[in-house]
């Protein structure tokens, strides 16, 4: 998974417990989509996703765990995040009151609002949403076992 052709790393949260676990949730085939803000993708001039693009699962440790490659890829205001998505997200949301509380309380922690640059960081209604839907195609042998 490296070397001259190295994929562009697939980051999910912040390092630490979070990711740990939604890593995890990918490699057992719970995790099958992740939000992310259109606003990210500004602050990081960083072009959105395409379906059919692979990118390296990476965990914790800084470590390609995976390759995943993007099936689909969603744009949308937060008012029409749907069931499909909180169940995908497959972080154990029942319903998507359940995803939007814990994905609004990622959304406005201190280390979304660093990463933005902006301290009264808030979502409302009408962000603008990127969900990407993916599936694992190759998996590092050090998580074969996993």
């Amino acid at each position: 998974m490296t070397g001259p052709h190295a994929l562009k790393p697939f980051l999910l949260a912040f390092p630490g417990p979070l990711r740990d676990r939604l890593v995890a949730a990918v490699l057992s085939g719970e995790k099958v989509a992740t939000t992310g803000l259109l606003v990210e993708y500004e602050a990081e001039d960083e072009d959105l996703p395409e379906p059919g693009e692979r990118s390296a699962l990476i965990d914790s440790d800084g470590r390609e765990v995976a390759v995943v490659e993007i099936t689909e890829v969603e744009v949308l205001p937060l008012r029409d995040a749907d069931l499909r998505l909180a169940l995908g997200e497959g972080e154990g949301y029942r319903s998507v009151a359940e995803w939007r509380a814990g994905h609004e309380s990622f959304w406005h922690g201190e280390e979304m609002r660093e990463a933005l640059g902006d301290p009264e960081f808030v979502v409302d209604e009408e962000t603008v949403l990127v969900v990407e839907w993916f599936k694992v195609v190759e998996r590092a042998a050090m998580a074969q076992g996993d």
